[in-house]
């Protein structure tokens, strides 16, 4: 559904991208996961279209995009700081784009993802009233009323923690599920990549690690970078990682 193959991007000559190939399947949560200055943002952005890519192709249901602009793509992301605007309230943000684009969610459709997103109680306050949850919700309805073909969500539990991470988590797969949305997550957080999506990416200096299913990557790491950066780097997340996968697969 979503190609990209041999794509390369350099700044200022330090290659942060090199030969980069994977493919993203219709409704699927692919996570990219890797260290600070791994490149993984930078992929993000290629794939939204705000930086254009050196060399490779990105194809999207058998269309060559590598030269098409971000408007154009259809694709949204929900940035890591939400962007909301501070003079509007938590509704007045979630509709804001549909003043250029009217019809392309009715009142009904925007209804039904308030209340899936838990924020019909919340609608009437300005956003420095809300949580950072809730912020990260709102953002979220605004970019879904837009109907994008791709979700993308750049560090989207980084401010979270506990309960209100692992809702928002429960809330991401349940817009996935339900709108058969493919969704692309950055992280650099090895345990939200594990439990939140279908297929995880792992890059290191510019480089594919390792792209395969959760269970795979526990059970079958690649090389001895993912074994560190995936089973040491957070020794006290290591056991529940293990326990969830265990219980998948008993």
């Amino acid at each position: 559904m979503l190609e990209l193959k041999n794509i390369k991007k350099s700044y200022n000559g330090n290659v942060i991208l090199d030969d980069i190939s994977l493919d993203v399947e219709d409704g699927e949560i692919v996570s990219i996961l890797g260290p600070s200055g791994s490149g993984k943002t930078t992929l993000l952005n290629l794939i939204l279209g705000i930086t254009d890519i050196d060399s490779g192709r990105l194809i999207y249901h058998g269309e060559d995009l590598t030269d098409v602009p971000m408007e154009q793509r259809g694709f949204n992301i929900v940035f890591q700081d939400y962007a909301l605007f501070p003079n509007l309230n938590a509704y007045q943000n979630i509709i804001y784009g549909l003043k250029n684009k009217p019809g392309i969610s009715t009142k009904e459709e925007v209804d039904e993802l308030i209340d899936l997103l838990g924020l019909r109680e919340h609608l009437d306050k300005g956003i420095a009233q809300l949580s950072g949850g809730q912020k990260q919700r709102v953002a979220i309805a605004r970019t879904m009323v837009m109907k994008p073909k791709i979700l993308l969500l750049d560090e989207p539990l980084s401010a979270l923690d506990g309960v209100i991470k692992e809702s928002i988590k429960d809330r991401i797969k349940t817009i996935a599920k339900e709108f058969h949305l493919t969704t692309i997550i950055v992280t650099h957080d090895p345990e939200e990549a594990l439990t939140l999506s279908d297929r995880v990416l792992i890059i290191n200096q510019g480089k594919i690690s390792q792209y395969a299913k959760p269970e795979e990557i526990i059970s079958r790491p690649d090389n001895s970078f993912i074994r560190e950066f995936i089973l040491n780097q957070l020794e006290i997340k290591r056991n529940n990682i293990f326990s969830l996968f265990h219980c998948q697969t008993a």
